[in-house]
């Protein structure tokens, strides 16, 4: 066959397309288009320049802010890289939420060596129970500086100077900081779910933040002053969600021109991740039961990603069974250009954010975690009905 029949045959096959494949056509091109700006317009802003840095050199004080329950042995771990930052003036605070472990005895042995630390307890009450949310703002409360740095007790500063790539970026104008919060590597599948996930969600909140649309942190790693969380009553419009302590509150109060990011390697924190899928479901469940108080702009810009992403999969499906080989190269084609796209940029956020070896999992996760989130999304949906049944 020579090229011209091959030619003749294709616009004929174009010719026999039914009005159907033509209509999957346009929308695979349209999810398409979606996509490439996503990955191109908007997370490829992190990889322009480095994170941002204000004039101010001063080296302000700062409180750091923890709530522990019964984190004893990661108290005993990681409090210590807490409590010894290279930094001139600096105070932690944990709050001892209702432990029932030994973590007062390991919190009261450590004051003994660090004269930085304060500690607060909340004692057991059969008759009140509350969530992470009066933890944090009791020991919001106590903090004596108006600049605050909060992070988890399973949490680690990767750098003795974390404190001081975080708190460099506050200014008049700059009240919130969000920086990147990772997970230990381990050698399972889940862990590597968990840690392509927080990748992937932290390519998308610090990019969104850098072109002007913040709409969450997370608690593992987040500066904001003081004077912001009494302003705008705190915690008190969400206190009944038991999550939200971290994205609820940013979604609430950040605005272009009060949020900065800090994405140096120094500035990271590492995490325990979970071990079993089971209880990263459950995880889910409870932060995206948060997503739909999320301002309307916020939702349509993390909906828009993943509805095209969807739809480009659903598209490429049909097209591929079409059993036309013209749709089926353009449909390759277009898979390949998108493929080629997603696997630069995410590699180089991986590079950005210290996490290697994720991008060859990264297009399972692709089409993996759109399902994920709607199985969560169906799990909360059914809880919600099996509630008002009773």
């Amino acid at each position: 066959m020579n090229i011209n029949d091959f030619g003749n045959q294709l616009i004929e096959q174009f010719y026999n397309v039914t009005d159907v494949f033509l209509l999957v056509v346009l929308v695979l091109i349209t999810v398409f288009i979606i996509q490439i700006i996503y990955y191109l317009a908007i997370y490829g802003k992190l990889l322009n320049t480095k994170s941002a840095k204000n004039e101010n050199k001063t080296q302000l004080p700062i409180s750091v802010v923890i709530s522990a329950k019964n984190e004893a042995k990661n108290l005993e771990r990681f409090l210590p890289l807490v409590l010894e930052q290279d930094y001139p003036n600096f105070e932690v605070i944990v709050v001892n939420d209702c432990s029932e472990d030994n973590t007062d005895e390991v919190l009261t042995l450590m004051k003994r060596k660090y004269s930085n630390l304060y500690v607060t307890t909340i004692r057991k009450d059969e008759k009140f129970t509350h969530g992470k949310k009066l933890a944090l703002s009791i020991g919001i409360k106590a903090a004596k500086n108006e600049h605050l740095l909060l992070t988890d007790a399973d949490c680690q500063p990767i750098s003795k100077n974390w404190i001081n790539q975080i708190q460099k970026n506050f200014s008049n104008q700059t009240d919130i900081i969000l920086g990147y919060g990772g997970f230990f590597k381990e050698k399972s599948l889940v862990n590597l779910f968990i840690r392509t996930d927080t990748v992937f969600i932290a390519m998308q909140y610090l990019s969104f933040a850098k072109i002007g649309f913040p709409y969450m942190g997370v608690g593992r790693n987040l500066a904001y002053k003081k004077s912001l969380y009494f302003k705008n009553k705190g915690f008190a419009k969400h206190m009944h969600i038991p999550s939200g302590d971290d994205d609820l509150f940013i979604n609430e109060v950040s605005n272009k021109n009060n949020t900065s990011i800090e994405y140096s390697t120094e500035s990271f924190t590492q995490s325990i991740a979970k071990k079993t899928f089971t209880e990263w479901f459950v995880q889910k469940k409870r932060h995206l039961k948060t997503g739909k108080m999320y301002r309307k702009r916020h939702k349509f810009l993390l909906g828009g990603e993943i509805i095209s992403r969807f739809l480009f999969y659903i598209s490429l499906l049909i097209l591929f069974f079409s059993q036309t080989h013209l749709l089926i190269f353009a449909s390759a084609l277009i898979l390949v250009l998108r493929t080629i796209t997603q696997l630069i940029v995410f590699n180089k956020i991986c590079k950005l954010f210290n996490e290697p070896k994720l991008l060859a999992f990264y297009m399972i996760y692709d089409i993996f975690q759109p399902l994920f989130n709607l199985s969560v999304f169906l799990s909360n949906t059914f809880e919600r009905k099996k509630r008002r049944w009773k």
